[in-house]
């Protein structure tokens, strides 16, 4: 009986709209989900946990239970990450909440690692998080691509990129570097508009500023690779097919943006939600519903098709078919949803089907080829199996760094030092001060942003941002400065002040996660400077 009702549940969650289910609420109510999920979870964790389940043999019955019951928790699961309807913390499992998790499947307990497989949600996300990160170390030692001061046989590939064409050059060399080589550490060597080299070559700042402007450029939307949402998210643009070769270029985007995850290097690319779950390979599953994510890419159309399936009279009279008409640039197009759809009419019998073929278009079939060719570029850096770690919100964050607010202390205790700065000298003592009592939040995600060209802290807080987190005392403008000399550090430290820094603004080298903050006289003139700075918009150019 729990099999039945498992299995039927999941097909009548499925169809359900919002509407339907968090409005009208009939047969089931909030509470009733919020029951359901709390079972299953409990159950399947006692069945694993206690070897109840015959997971190994995929013929026995209570293997056929376990898939039913997992399935169900599932749907409720996704739906609720879409749309919440579950009090905070309601997935995990009481004494999984904790690293000692983590620690367990360490030692290599089988249990842990089927339940991680199986119902990775009942875990923290903060445990997921360290558990990919262990993956990537682990694999980057066996490619023997580890940190260089431990393998010192292992020579990274120097890339040379022209500033004016970092999109066209990044393209050619990543195309080009073999996957191994891709997976270590890449120097960058930038040649400025002048056609002049550009000053050394960076330890690991100036790839992250590669990475960042690459990635600034490609998710342009003048660029036509991608479009975005009115909530201003991310998906495949229908007509890239303009841009010459588009699909290897979302290759290219793909690879890039999996680099970034893969060294942990947070940068703001918001993606639509029915995007992610194309990339953690969701929409393959049997009971995924293109009409539930339809909000995240299109409202407005959401609705329509919502009032179609509701629609009280004969839905035959909206004089609908099952075919839907492009505009791409002025150019009508008519596509069939179904062999010859655009002569079958919608009607009450039908409309079910119709609304969930034309959700399914213009999320998936429209932008099909651009989409495969994006996920199977990032998924040539990350390993698919341990995507399945994380759900949409969950991949959003790894990508983008955490909603949580910034945590100053945790930035302060890992925060590095230079020019003769430290963390008990007069001005960095005001700056945090400034940063506690004076700005809001919302400007010290701005700060954040000013100085590492991301609002969000990593996931696993600031000791896990690449680079460290840095302050230097800098005694000259931009153009002048040439990093720290014995002379330059010895007057930071002792606040001896070369020329009045009163005129200047703080700037920011964000490839390197460096914040270049004058020796300021008072405390109210850094906290204005620095205000003014950070809500001045700047890019990410090398300072």
């Amino acid at each position: 009986m729990l099999q039945l009702f498992c299995d039927s549940m999941s097909h009548y969650i499925t169809i359900l709209d919002d509407i339907e289910m968090y409005e009208q609420q009939k047969p089931f109510v909030m509470r009733d989900y919020i029951l359901m999920s709390s079972f299953l979870n409990i159950f399947l964790y006692k069945g694993i946990s206690q070897n109840l389940f015959n997971i190994q043999d995929i013929t026995s019955s209570s293997y056929s239970l376990f898939r039913s019951c997992r399935t169900l928790l599932m749907v409720l699961y996704r739906r609720d990450c879409r749309r919440s309807f579950a009090p905070a913390g309601h997935w995990l499992i009481g004494d999984l909440k904790t690293s000692s998790f983590f620690n367990e499947l360490k030692k290599g307990r089988k249990i842990y690692s089927i339940l991680i497989q199986e119902i990775p949600h009942i875990v923290s996300h903060e445990t997921r998080v360290r558990l990919f990160r262990k993956y990537v170390s682990r694999e980057k030692f066996a490619l023997g691509v580890h940190e260089l001061h431990d393998n010192e046989n292992f020579m990274p590939p120097i890339i040379t990129i022209r500033r004016n064409r970092i999109i066209e050059d990044g393209y050619t060399y990543v195309s080009e570097l073999p996957l191994k080589r891709f997976k270590g550490v890449i120097r960058v060597k930038f040649i400025n508009e002048q056609g002049l080299d550009e000053a050394g070559i960076d330890q690991d700042g100036v790839f992250k500023e590669f990475l960042e402007e690459t990635i600034k450029r490609v998710f342009d939307p003048s660029l036509n690779l991608f479009r975005t949402t009115d909530e201003q998210r991310l998906y495949s643009s229908p007509s890239s097919h303009i841009q010459e070769n588009h699909l290897n270029l979302f290759e290219f985007v793909g690879r890039i943006l999996g680099k970034a995850v893969y060294e942990g290097i947070v940068v703001y690319v918001p993606f639509a939600s029915f995007f992610l779950s194309q990339l953690l390979g969701q929409t393959q599953e049997l009971l995924y519903s293109s009409m539930d994510e339809l909000p995240s890419l299109d409202n407005e159309l959401y609705r329509n098709l919502t009032s179609v399936k509701h629609h009280e009279g004969d839905v035959s009279d909206l004089d609908l078919t099952f075919s839907v008409v492009d505009n791409h640039l002025g150019e009508l197009t008519t596509h069939d949803l179904i062999p010859g759809g655009r002569v079958i009419s919608v009607t009450n019998q039908n409309k079910i089907n119709y609304v969930h073929l034309m959700a399914h278009y213009v999320m998936h079939t429209q932008i099909k080829a651009q989409t495969a060719a994006f996920i199977k570029g990032f998924k040539y850096v990350i390993n698919p199996e341990w995507l399945s770690l994380f759900s949409t919100p969950e991949l959003q964050k790894l990508i983008s760094g955490d909603n949580a607010p910034i945590d100053l202390l945790d930035l302060r205790r890992t925060t590095q030092y230079y020019g003769g700065f430290h963390d008990s000298h007069r001005v960095i003592l005001w700056l945090w001060e400034v940063l506690q009592k004076d700005f809001t939040e919302k400007e010290r995600s701005l700060f954040l942003k000013f100085v590492t060209s991301c609002s969000k802290p990593p996931l696993l807080g600031f000791a896990y941002l690449e680079p460290p987190f840095s302050i230097r005392c800098v005694q000259v403008a931009d153009d002048e400065d040439f990093g720290d000399t014995l002379v330059s550090v010895i007057r930071g430290f002792f606040t001896i002040r070369k020329k009045d820094p009163n005129l200047r603004l703080p700037s920011a080298s964000t490839c390197f996660n460096l914040l270049k903050l004058p020796n300021y006289q008072k405390k109210s003139i850094l906290r204005d400077k620095l205000r003014y700075a950070i809500s001045s918009n700047t890019g990410f150019e090398l300072s």
